[in-house]
């Protein structure tokens, strides 16, 4: 008798479940896709109702010979890819490549990696949702229909190397249009009056108060205007005295949150721990699949990371309210809290993300996480524990102050947290502000009393966490949608990160504007959220998928013809300027390339003049290093070109002199053993080769992975050659033989 073969795609899970199963089962991994569209090409055949042309990439080719052998043994194939459509489609392409008879394949769903749960899971086995796959396939279809048309029509028309997609496009203008907002913003002018008080205990006790009122009405943030205005409150209130007019105190309560979905999981991991969404899906990923506990082995400390619901089990609401009586005491738990999703497309069926176990408190297990594991495990582990618990009761003391014979009146807000509740294992910005205790008509001291001038401040730059939570608001992509997008489009240069804010480069708002003008339904809010909605139906089974993509491609299509035939590079990317050539004396004109604005000469392909613009269109003058040019003794300046910043001679072109950065090396060259690994620049971009060459002639297209303190690349475990980065925050074996995989 054959074993049961289990499929997963990640061999990190496969380690996991496999600890889980007796000997009668064999658990693989297809190591993620093992079929996609091919990148050479659309893959989409648009004369047969855009049937997808699917291909085996050349590094899925062994993980899929392997499988193939495997199934043939198997007297049943279980595949437990993730339950959600992308896992749901690898199941179905398993299912097509191994050709295995249908009574063979079963569906086996899980929330989280634990031996309950796989178990169970077995138990209760299912087939391939083939409406979820559709979906799937729309999204696929529907992305590479907008990709591969609109980016080369962007090539032709702008720059090459530019690249548009359907929710990535989106995200950019949202950028966009919050920096014309920054860009538009007028400061105002306003002013505060403020104070320092003190009882009249032996011992005084100061506090601070507002100016909240004049002659019986609320001081709003404009009242008072000017420093003018100010000074006269301030000669008002001179030798004015002091008494409280009215205490108020009341008790309000404050509620704990939910526990975490993908989205509101990447923006409280970006807000209170700084990570990235990219980085907080792989460091998520790691913690579902399994960390090694010690003896324990392998073990899931999450349920699944790409979710919108927010329910909890049955199972973890017991095991939290045992868990909060016996280490916090009855008095921090009110019974079970049951949560419901604001999003009408949230699937219901699906988990919170949550501990497998609340058990595996942080602390008891923080010796087998390292640093960026475990602070994400303690906030999944606060948010979850704390949603179940009581409310935290805060006392809140409010005091007037009147300024006698004057019209104004102060006021100070004190609150005093009565019972922290929830607060004990998940803070907020929560704070105290304990005020004396005081009665009306006690007189108070003035200590000081200060006029503060302050100036409203523009909207915000999106952060990740915003651009999140703006995304979902939209209905802009799904939970495993967000990581992605934000990282594509830093990746492609069209957003940069400065000071934790995304901003736009100036070719992303060229793009974002050709986009609007001329693509409007590509970038338009409704749209994309009305397709995701589209979509959501495919995978309900209540919409063929087929009409979707033909609803969208014919005027798309239709579109795309007319401006390629309407718009020129020229007009798209050209502006006047009253700058003349400093070398050929004729005109210059505004350009935009990949490194933001720049002068081009007209005269261009005889004279190649160009010169850099600040963000002000000025030429910017180049940055002074201090040193000196080696072959010439002109200065050195700080120039940009084509692969970036570098440092050259002031006095080019006559003299073209390029200082050589010293190049960053990545250990020794593993075939030579003399050279270095170094960083190179070829017409295919960067790449790492040994430094001896010609004498050898070893090079990688991805950079040597390197562990932080080490100076020598990892080796496979699987062959000894270097490790590599591969893609999406993975490690991959640099042996074009071997199809090691790994994470990072």
């Amino acid at each position: 008798m054959g074993k049961n073969l289990v499929i997963v795609e990640s061999p990190t899970k496969a380690k996991t479940i496999g600890k889980f199963l007796g000997s009668d089962y064999k658990v693989e991994s297809s190591f993620g896709h093992i079929r996609d569209l091919p990148k050479s090409k659309l893959g989409v055949d648009l004369e047969n109702n855009f049937e997808p042309q699917y291909v085996i990439p050349a590094k899925a080719k062994k993980a899929v010979e392997t499988l193939k052998k495997d199934a043939a043994k198997a007297d049943q194939i279980y595949f437990a890819t993730d339950e959600d459509r992308e896992g749901e489609a690898i199941s179905w392409h398993l299912a097509e490549i191994l050709k295995t008879p249908k009574d063979k394949i079963k569906r086996i769903v899980f929330h989280e990696v634990t031996k309950d749960a796989i178990d169970e899971a077995l138990k209760n086995p299912r087939t391939i949702n083939l409406s979820m796959v559709d979906a799937q396939q729309a999204r696929r279809v529907l992305d590479r229909l907008v990709g591969y048309q609109l980016s080369p029509f962007l090539w032709k028309k702008v720059a090459r190397g530019l690249s548009a997609g359907r929710v990535q496009s989106v995200a950019v203008r949202l950028i966009v249009e919050r920096e014309r907002e920054v860009q538009a913003f007028k400061p105002e002018e306003y002013w505060s009056i403020d104070a320092m008080f003190s009882d009249q205990a032996e011992k005084p006790t100061e506090f601070e108060a507002k100016l909240a009122q004049i002659k019986g009405k609320s001081v709003d943030k404009f009242e008072i205007k000017n420093q003018t205005q100010a000074d006269k409150i301030l000669a008002d209130l001179k030798d004015a005295a002091y008494k409280i007019s009215s205490v108020e105190k009341k008790q309000t309560t404050k509620k704990p949150l939910p526990p975490f979905t993908t989205s509101t999981l990447q923006q409280a991991a970006n807000n209170r721990l700084g990570f990235s969404a990219k980085q907080t899906m792989m460091l998520a990923q790691q913690l579902y699949e399994g960390i090694k506990l010690g003896d324990q082995g392998s073990v899931g400390l999450i349920t699944y990371m790409r979710t919108d619901a927010v329910n909890l089990a049955e199972k973890f609401l017991d095991e939290v309210q045992t868990y909060i009586q016996n280490k916090l005491g009855k008095e921090f738990t009110t019974g079970k809290k049951y949560y419901k999703a604001k999003s009408k497309m949230a699937q219901e069926a699906h988990e919170a993300i949550r501990p497998t176990s609340a058990l595996n408190d942080p602390t008891s297990i923080k010796e087998y996480l390292e640093p960026r594991q475990f602070r994400l495990y303690q906030l999944i582990w606060q948010r979850a524990v704390a949603s179940q618990m009581a409310e935290a009761k805060i006392d809140n003391t409010k005091i007037d102050i009147t300024a006698e014979n004057t019209d104004y009146l102060f006021r100070s807000n004190g609150s005093v947290i009565q019972f922290p509740g929830f607060l004990k294992i998940y803070p907020t910005d929560t704070k105290e502000n304990i005020l004396p205790d005081l009665k009306e008509k006690d007189a108070v001291k003035l200590k000081q009393i200060t006029p503060n001038q302050h100036f409203t401040q523009p909207p915000a730059r999106y952060s990740e966490a915003t651009l999140v939570k703006a995304l979902e608001e939209y209905g802009i992509g799904r939970p495993s949608t967000y990581a992605p997008t934000i990282a594509t489009i830093q990746d492609r240069g069209y957003v940069q990160k400065v000071e934790k804010r995304l901003q736009p480069t100036d070719i992303a708002i060229l793009v974002n504007d050709l986009l609007v003008q001329h693509f409007p339904n590509i970038v338009d809010y409704q749209f994309t959220a009305n397709m995701e909605d589209n979509l959501d139906q495919v995978a309900s089974g209540d919409k063929e998928w087929q009409p979707v993509i033909k609803d969208f491609w014919e005027p798309f299509k239709e579109n795309l013809e007319i401006k390629d035939k309407e718009l020129t590079k020229k007009e798209l990317t050209e502006e006047k300027s009253d700058e003349v050539c400093d070398k050929c004396g004729k005109p210059m004109v505004i350009k935009v390339g990949r490194y933001g604005k720049f002068l081009a000469c007209t005269g261009y392909p005889d004279c190649k003049n160009t010169k850099q613009l600040n963000g002000e269109k000025e030429v910017a003058a180049p940055e002074v290093t201090g040193e000196s040019c080696p072959d010439c003794g002109a200065a050195l300046v700080k120039r940009r070109g084509r692969f970036g910043e570098f440092v050259g001679c002031s006095n080019y072109p006559k003299c073209k002199y390029i200082k050589k950065e010293a190049a960053q090396k990545f250990g020794t060259c593993p075939v030579c053993k003399k050279g270095h690994i170094v960083t190179k620049r070829g017409k295919r971009g960067v790449f790492y080769a040994c430094d001896q060459y010609p004498d050898c002639k070893t090079a990688f297209w991805s950079k040597p992975y390197i562990k932080e303190g080490q100076t020598e690349p990892e080796k496979c475990p699987d062959c000894e050659s270097i490790l590599v980065y591969g893609k999406n925050d993975s490690l991959a074996c640099s042996n074009k033989e071997c199809k090691y995989q790994g994470e990072i």
